[in-house]
């Protein structure tokens, strides 16, 4: 059974003060999680990424279509001590510390004190806030209020996981550690849907993704499936190259690129036998640093998506 399921998923709002017309901020999104996955929701800004997190945390409601999570309707009261979720923008109290703050959720979710306090210990060490988390959240940088949402999502233990721009104003060493959280996750068997617009962090964490432009679906399916994967050739960094080597270079291959004084990078079709030239550039005295294939990447993939994506009507 999928852990999260949407179909036909819509939704429109009114814009406009004298004469209101309907503004499509998601369009007939279908799609299917399955358990224990890390699934990627990618899109521009604006695209609707944020639309279908609110609609599968019931925070509005479709205008048209339904969804599915851990088999039960979105929005069912038995499911929700099952999940976990982190709003783009996560805003709390600020005149509470960390600690009361996640004390309280603890709370809600009818844990004792003892075990309240033990899992707000653990959950903050886990986001890597230490001292931090006695001071009152008005005094937090937008990066360690992002750790305490974070925090906040992973209190229960959730069996699925939302997350909506988890990476938002975190310093390199802060993705990082939400990236190593993340696959603690799936390695425990939750599944994890985020949303995000940093391409890297879904190539490097995802199973599956699914793209949305404009409110529409424009692909999905495993990060193989999509990219293929297929090699468009070879780079290969070369370093003390002679002179004379140096000015024949660009006779040799198609693309050189000087990367500094005696160091280059050539660029080999994909068709060509890699070992066989690097004997041969050794041999005339070139030093082999490195081969990297060159494969399409999701990023040019989402271009290719934006790119391809018909404008937006602004009423329906």
């Amino acid at each position: 059974m999928p852990a999260i399921e949407t179909e036909g998923l819509t939704k429109d709002y009114l814009v406009g003060f004298w004469r209101p017309r309907p503004y499509r901020a998601l369009d007939a999104l279908t799609l299917s999680v399955e358990t224990g996955e890390v699934f990627g929701f990618l899109g521009p800004n604006g695209a609707g990424k944020s639309t279908a997190l609110k609609l599968l945390m019931q925070l509005i409601f479709p205008t048209s279509g339904h969804a599915r999570i851990l088999g039960s309707p979105a929005g069912d009261v038995s499911v929700r001590r099952r999940l976990g979720f982190l709003a783009e923008n996560p805003y709390y109290y600020d005149y509470l510390t960390a600690e009361e703050l996640l004390t309280y959720f603890a709370r809600l979710f009818g844990y004792s004190v003892s075990d309240a306090k033990t899992r707000v210990q653990r959950v903050l060490d886990d986001v890597g806030l230490g001292a931090e988390r006695r001071l009152r959240l008005r005094q937090f940088s937008k990066g360690m209020v992002q750790r305490v949402g974070l925090a906040q999502a992973l209190l229960n233990d959730p069996e699925v996981v939302f997350l909506d721009e988890p990476m938002s104003g975190l310093d390199p060493l802060g993705r990082r550690h939400v990236r190593d959280l993340i696959l603690a996750l799936r390695a425990r068997g939750s599944t994890v849907f985020f949303s995000s617009h940093i391409l890297s962090d879904a190539e490097a964490l995802c199973d599956r993704v699914a793209i949305v432009v404009q409110g529409k679906l424009a692909a999905s399916g495993r990060l193989d499936e999509l990219l293929a994967f297929e090699l468009q050739g070879w780079e290969l960094v070369l370093s003390a190259v002679p002179a004379p080597l140096l000015a024949q270079l660009p006779s040799r291959f198609t693309k050189v690129t000087e990367l500094s004084h005696g160091r280059v990078a050539v660029k080999l079709p994909p068709d060509s036998e890699p070992d066989r030239v690097m004997s041969a550039l050794g041999a005339e005295g070139a030093r082999i640093e490195s081969l990297n294939p060159i494969r399409h990447t999701l990023e040019e993939l989402f271009m290719e998506s934006v790119r391809g994506a018909q404008p937006r009507a602004a009423g329906l």
